[in-house]
């Protein structure tokens, strides 16, 4: 299902052709983007992609090639997107500047609070002395601090 409604007999056919291929070859990039037009040609869709950063630059080129194919026929189509820093620039002029960014930044209290509820969650309670949670609890917050800075940079792209 997807939001509700039925899957594109269109998809399923082209699926079922993959299957009988031979090795059961999966769909080619072409047909992934085929079946991401035909399905958000006709709602309104979200989509989300995660630690773009992780990708190569290879693998990132034909990604944005494929999402402005997609948006082309979309126009209700959004894209979030979520990366470290240094790909903002990549993206910006790959999607020609209609990208709208956010930083999320975790205060060190975010920071504790979590290393404390993970803590609290280990199941081997007695490999933990006082000294170490203490030692734990000081560094950790100052070192992550400025990767989740990083790591949380999201870029939202719209069609505008």
């Amino acid at each position: 299902m997807i939001s509700g409604t039925e899957i594109p007999e269109e998809i399923w056919r082209a699926l079922r052709g993959q299957k009988g291929a031979v090795s059961g070859r999966k769909p080619q990039l072409g047909d992934i983007v085929k079946m991401l037009q035909l399905i958000t040609s006709s709602q309104r869709t979200f989509m989300v992609i995660d630690a773009l950063d992780e990708c190569t630059a290879v693998q990132r080129y034909r990604l944005f090639d494929s999402l402005k194919e997609i948006l082309q026929k979309s126009p209700g189509t959004r894209v979030f997107v979520t990366g470290r820093p240094h790909i903002r620039e990549e993206i910006e002029t790959r999607l020609a500047g209609r990208v709208t960014s956010l930083s999320i930044c975790p205060t060190r209290g975010d920071i504790v609070r979590f290393l404390r509820v993970k803590l609290s969650e280990d199941e081997i309670p007695d490999a933990m002395d006082q000294s170490l949670e203490t030692e734990i609890l000081e560094k950790i917050p100052g070192n992550i601090a400025e990767m989740w800075v990083m790591a949380l940079r999201i870029l939202s792209y719209t069609i505008g």
